[in-house]
C-alpha cells in the first residue's frame, strides 16, 4: 500500500475547497480511500505531496503514439526555414553508400510554406536535386500530405490499388503526370504498404515515446498506429511485449484503420478480439475510417464551396451505401467505429450511417467534427456519437477558418460549448504529433480559445469557450466512458484505478490565461509513480 499525504484535490464539479488537505490510500492499483487531513502513519510507503494538487490522470483519446516515437528517430523538418537548410540536414544524415538496399530517405514535419527560398510546394523534381538513387518520402507536419521523388514514384506505380478510392488525392500536372505530392488517404496507403516498420522498430519507438506521455500526465491513450505497421497482429504483439517487459506505463487502445469493407471483413475473420478485449494494459480500440481530408488542403468535405477556393467543396472518400455497410458490419460484430470527419458534409455522411445502428450501445465516435451547422447539432443531440475534439488545433487555425468556410459558417466551427450544452458527449484529445502533446495545453485552448500568446484577444468565438471543470473531465472521465470503464477509471474516487497527476497549481486558483503554465509534478499509473519532476 502507498499513501499520498498532504495533497489537495481538483475534481471537476466537486465542491471541496482548494485549500482542503487530504491523504489518499492506494492499494493494488486502485484508490482505496480518500481521507481528510494528514495521515498519522510513517514509513517509506507514505509520500509527502507537499500540498500539490491531485487530479485524474489524462486520457488522450486520439493520438498516433508510434508516429510520435518514430519522429524522435527520423529527420524532423518542423523548424526548418529553407530548402537549402533541409538539403543540408538530409545530406548530414543520409549517406547512400551506408544505406541498406531497400532503405528510404525519410523526413517528417515538412511545412512548405515556411521555406523562404522556394515559392511553391516541393515536388518530385525538387527532391531529385538530392541526387539519391533511393526513394525519398517527406511527410507534411499535419500528416495529410507527403511528397516523394521519382524513384519512389516508380515503386508506387507498381501498386494498382493505389488508384482505388485514392485517385483524387494524387496530384498531377497539366499533362497528367504525377508531381510526387499525395494527400489524405493516398498518404495513408503509401505508409501502410511501403513504410512498414518491423517489431524491433515499433518496440523501440513506443518504448522511447511512453516517458514523454507520462511526463505530460497521460495515463491512457487511444492510438492509430497501423499505417506504419501494416499488420494488426504484429502491432498487437509488440505492445504486449512492451507490457510484459515493463515498458508500457499507461493503458492503450489500439485502433484498426481500414480502407474498405474487405479490410474490415478480413480483420473480423482473422481476429476474434473485439473492442475492449485484451490484456491488463493493451486493448482493442475502434475501427477507424477516413471520410474526408483536411481544411488546409481543401479536401475536407463541405456542403458549400470553400470560401477561398470556390471551385471545390472538398472530397468524400466513400459513397453513402459503402460507408453504411462498413459501419453496420463493424457494429454487428462488436467493433466500435471512429470516423474522421472534419467538414459538415462528412459529418452528415457519418450521421446517416450511424442512424442505422444503435450508436449509444457501442459509443461510436466522430473524430474532429470541426465544421457543424444547426441541423447537424440537432441530429448529433439525438444520435449521440462521441465527438473527439482537438482544441490545440484551434490555436493555429482560428485565423484561417473564416477564409475556408466564410463568416456565416464560422460561428458553427468547433462549437464546444454548444456541444456541451446540448449534452452531446465529447472528449478532448491531441492528435499528437500533429497537435501539441500536453493535455494542459489542450485544456488551455478549450477554456480560452486563444493561442498561447493570447490571440485573438478575448478568444475566438468566445461564447464557445469550455469551463475548466468540463475541460478536465473531457480529458479524463469522457475517455473512460469510450472504453466502457467509467466505473473503473477516469476519476479520483475510492475503487477507481489509481491514475492521477500531481499539479503545481490548482486550476481554479489561477487565471485561465495561466493554465498553460501549470506543471505536471508527478504522474501515477495503476498506483505506481511513473514520472517525477526533479
Amino acid at each position: 500500500m502507498k499513501i499520498l499525504n498532504n495533497v489537495r484535490l481538483f475534481r471537476p464539479f466537486e465542491s471541496e475547497s482548494s485549500e482542503d488537505i487530504f491523504h489518499i490510500e492506494l492499494n493494488e492499483g486502485k484508490i482505496k480511500s480518500i481521507n481528510n487531513g494528514l495521515t498519522s502513519e510513517q514509513g517509506a510507503h507514505v509520500v509527502d505531496c507537499e500540498r500539490r494538487v491531485a487530479a485524474a490522470g489524462f486520457n488522450d483519446t486520439h493520438m498516433h503514439l508510434l508516429r510520435y516515437g518514430l519522429m524522435k528517430k527520423e529527420l524532423d523538418f518542423r523548424e526548418v526555414t529553407s530548402y537549402q537548410e533541409m538539403k543540408d540536414l538530409i545530406s548530414n544524415r543520409y549517406t547512400e553508400e551506408k544505406m541498406e538496399e531497400n532503405e528510404w530517405v525519410v523526413g517528417r514535419g515538412l511545412i512548405d510554406s515556411q521555406l523562404t527560398d522556394i515559392d511553391c510546394p516541393l515536388t518530385a523534381d525538387d527532391l531529385d536535386e538530392l541526387e539519391y538513387n533511393k526513394p525519398v518520402f517527406f511527410l507534411h507536419d499535419d500528416g495529410h500530405e507527403c511528397v516523394v521523388n521519382h524513384e519512389a514514384i516508380k515503386i508506387l506505380k507498381q501498386e494498382p490499388n493505389l488508384l482505388k478510392n485514392h485517385e483524387t488525392f494524387i496530384e498531377m500536372d497539366d499533362n497528367g503526370n504525377w508531381t510526387g505530392r499525395f494527400k489524405d488517404t493516398a498518404v495513408h496507403f503509401i505508409k501502410f504498404n511501403f513504410r512498414q516498420k518491423d517489431e524491433s522498430e515499433i518496440y523501440e519507438a513506443v518504448r522511447d515515446a511512453v516517458p514523454h506521455l507520462n511526463k505530460s500526465g497521460i495515463t491512457s491513450a487511444h492510438t492509430d498506429d497501423l499505417n506504419f505497421v501494416g499488420n494488426y497482429d504484429r502491432l498487437w504483439q509488440t505492445y504486449l511485449d512492451l507490457e510484459k517487459d515493463g515498458h508500457l506505463s499507461l493503458d492503450v487502445h489500439l485502433h484498426h484503420y481500414i480502407f474498405n469493407n474487405d479490410d474490415l471483413k478480413n480483420l473480423l475473420r482473422t481476429n476474434d478480439k473485439r473492442t475492449g478485449d485484451g490484456s491488463e494494459r493493451v486493448k482493442v480500440g475502434s475501427v477507424k475510417i477516413f471520410l474526408d481530408g483536411t481544411q488546409r488542403l481543401h479536401t475536407s468535405a463541405l456542403r458549400q464551396a470553400y470560401h477561398d477556393k470556390p471551385e471545390t467543396s472538398g472530397n468524400l472518400i466513400y459513397k453513402q451505401e459503402e460507408l453504411n455497410e462498413m459501419v453496420k458490419t463493424a457494429h454487428d460484430n462488436g467493433m466500435q467505429v471512429a470516423m474522421h470527419a472534419i467538414g459538415d458534409r462528412a459529418v452528415e455522411e457519418a450521421l446517416n450511417a450511424l442512424e442505422k445502428v444503435d450508436t449509444k450501445s457501442l459509443r461510436h465516435r466522430i473524430i474532429h467534427a470541426q465544421v457543424l451547422a444547426p441541423d447537424l447539432l440537432e441530429r448529433l443531440q439525438e444520435v449521440k456519437p462521441y465527438i473527439e475534439t482537438q482544441p490545440g488545433f484551434m490555436m493555429d487555425e482560428h485565423s484561417q477558418t473564416v477564409k475556408w468556410v466564410g463568416e456565416d459558417q464560422e460561428k458553427y466551427c468547433n462549437p464546444w460549448n454548444t456541444v456541451d450544452r446540448m449534452e452531446i458527449p465529447f472528449t478532448l484529445s491531441s492528435d499528437t504529433p500533429i497537435g501539441p502533446l500536453s493535455p494542459l495545453t489542450g485544456i488551455f485552448a478549450a477554456v480560452n480559445r486563444t493561442d498561447t500568446g493570447g490571440n485573438p484577444e478575448g478568444g475566438w468565438i468566445p461564447n464557445e469557450k469550455l469551463s475548466i471543470d468540463r475541460s478536465f473531465q473531457g480529458y479524463s472521465q469522457s475517455g473512460a466512458e469510450l472504453e466502457f470503464r467509467e466505473n473503473e477509471k477516469g476519476r479520483i474516487e475510492p475503487g477507481q484505478q489509481a491514475d492521477l497527476v500531481l499539479l503545481s497549481e490548482h486550476p481554479k486558483e489561477i487565471k485561465s490565461s495561466d493554465l498553460n503554465n501549470i506543471e505536471v509534478i508527478e504522474t501515477w499509473s495503476k498506483g505506481e509513480r511513473v514520472f517525477h519532476k526533479r
